[in-house]
């Protein structure tokens, strides 16, 4: 026992070094400059860094980084369960066919992805030359909300359907097929045997998407143009341009602590549903 014990840590080690040199060393390099302030006599320890987030601009555009990041989750959601179902159902060969078609479009570098909107949905892009057949002025599409939505959910589904999917795909056929001999219709097997048994999916996928969502910074800069603001480019600026780590690093603790909140959360409403799923048949 004592010489596999040895054996694990020998093996595990590498991989400690690694998170602590690139987790746990950067997370205390960001709490240390965000609970202090430069000055002349070097680093002097403060809170004001956190109290300027309560500023009603920063909460203005935080609570609409959190909005956009709430609708993008649940639009994913609504998208990715039933696709993440059907898919499930096909045979094996057809499955791996179209989970490789979701998974291809990752393969590519994620700021090309989120360029390649651009020249789709330009003044003189894809979509407007085809509407200009029928006769349609350009429309702008680019530069709006609704835009920016569109980029996170294109770019965060398969974050949704990929962990609903390998769910689903692992719940026995036999509870189903016993759940309709005891004369349960299909609305019946899916709302108390499906829906139930996927819940850790449906967690998972929702934290895969809200946490890139809440704190991206290039689909807002490129797809809105610079003109919309959200907390992700706010923590961007801060370390490139204006160059204040401090204030740059409070927000980024704040987001921090919102996602772990929310993971938190997630995993809590997911236990539950599971201990309660004997009471729903």
């Amino acid at each position: 026992m004592s010489k596999s014990k040895n054996k694990f840590s020998l093996i595990a080690t590498p991989y400690a070094i690694w998170s602590a040199l690139f987790i746990v060393v950067p997370l205390l390099i960001i709490l240390f400059f965000s609970v202090t302030v430069s000055t002349p006599d070097g680093y002097q320890f403060s809170l004001q860094n956190f109290t300027r987030m309560f500023q009603e601009q920063y909460i203005a555009i935080f609570l609409k980084s959190l909005f956009l990041a709430v609708i993008s989750t649940i639009i994913c959601l609504i998208i990715g369960f039933p696709i993440a179902y059907i898919i499930s159902k096909m045979n094996i060969k057809r499955r791996n066919l179209y989970i490789m078609l979701f998974i291809l479009p990752m393969w590519m570098n994620f700021l090309l992805r989120t360029y390649a909107w651009i020249p789709i949905l330009g003044k003189y892009g894809v979509v407007n030359n085809f509407l200009g057949l029928f006769g349609i002025e350009p429309i702008q599409f680019l530069y709006r909300n609704g835009t920016i939505l569109l980029g996170m959910v294109y770019n965060f589904l398969p974050f949704m359907i990929l962990p609903i999917y390998t769910v689903l795909s692992k719940i026995d056929n036999d509870l189903i097929n016993a759940a309709k001999d005891l004369g349960a219709n299909d609305k019946e097997v899916f709302t108390k045997i499906i829906f139930p048994l996927s819940i850790p999916g449906v967690v998972s996928g929702i934290t895969m998407v809200f946490m890139p969502a809440v704190s991206t910074f290039v689909i807002s800069k490129l797809l809105g143009g610079g003109k919309t603001m959200l907390i992700g480019n706010v923590i961007e600026q801060q370390f490139t341009s204006i160059n204040n780590w401090n204030f740059g690093s409070s927000i980024a603790i704040i987001l921090m602590i919102l996602i772990l909140i929310s993971m938190a959360f997630m995993a809590k409403f997911s236990g539950d549903s599971i201990k309660g799923g004997g009471k729903l048949w």
